[in-house]
């Protein structure tokens, strides 16, 4: 085991949009990292706090599918501890990050239409970009995939081309889809194009996007097993906030 002062030494830089970031996928990776002492750095457009998916946080429209949709109490205490936390409430802005500082980038994710600034964002898909060039940790989950699918190499190639990956599977996104449009809309579709279709499209093959077991339940800190990852080199994603838990313990490994 590495001394304490092994993981003080590190910084990850977790870039979140101004409003509308899924609460899970933030919190319990934050979590992980900051009970392993590394130092997380928020980053938003302007420098202001973000504020997360609200329906994803408290379960509001959501009426009886609240309890699979939205975050459960393991996420919803990291969250609590998370808005107590003086990182949180100061973050940088997006054009003062310099990814030589950091020693890992973490992508969240999240769906509701507040993220397209952070997913369009040029500047932050030229963050995303360094990262990989100067081959340092890399993690996406759900939609934070789309943003590194987004990114492109010197050729003009995706960062992910020739990577394999997981996302947000096309058969979660058109079932929450479909079970809300009724009463919310659009709102589980971010782009009329899926996030799976988008993130497939980037790669060298459709056979390196990898969707992993059936995912029924979500994963925790006592239940991995629950989790899916896929880990290329320095790269590292997952699919929905159910492999929160997997995802963070998996890129806390790969910072050490």
């Amino acid at each position: 085991m590495e001394p304490l002062g092994y993981d003080m030494q590190k910084k990850v830089l977790i870039p979140l949009p101004s409003q509308d970031f899924d609460p899970t996928e933030v919190a319990i990776p934050w979590k992980v990292l900051n009970d392993s002492q590394v130092k997380v750095v928020f980053a938003t457009p302007t420098g202001s706090e973000a504020v997360c998916d609200q329906h994803m946080l408290t379960g509001s429209r959501l009426g009886p599918l609240a309890p699979l949709l939205a975050a459960d109490k393991n996420a919803l205490k990291a969250y609590q501890e998370l808005t107590q936390a003086d990182e949180f409430h100061h973050p940088i802005k997006w054009d003062e990050i310099s990814p030589d500082q950091f020693q890992g980038l973490l992508l969240p994710g999240g769906h509701a239409q507040g993220m397209k600034e952070y997913l369009e964002s040029s500047l932050l898909q030229k963050t995303v970009s360094h990262f990989f060039e100067i081959n340092k940790p890399v993690g996406a989950i759900c939609h934070g995939v789309v943003l590194a699918a987004r990114s492109q190499r010197p050729d003009g190639r995706s960062v992910l081309y020739g990577r394999k990956t997981t996302a947000l599977l096309a058969s979660q996104e058109m079932a929450a889809w479909v079970l809300t449009c009724t009463w919310m809309g659009n709102y589980y579709r971010t782009y009329p194009q899926t996030v799976e279709s988008e993130v497939t499209a980037a790669l060298a093959s459709p056979k390196h996007f990898l969707k992993g077991p059936t995912p029924l339940f979500r994963d925790s800190s006592s239940n991995l097993g629950h989790g899916f990852v896929v880990q290329d080199g320095t790269y590292l994603s997952a699919r929905w906030p159910g492999d929160a838990h997997v995802f963070a313990n998996a890129f806390m490994k790969m910072l050490r």
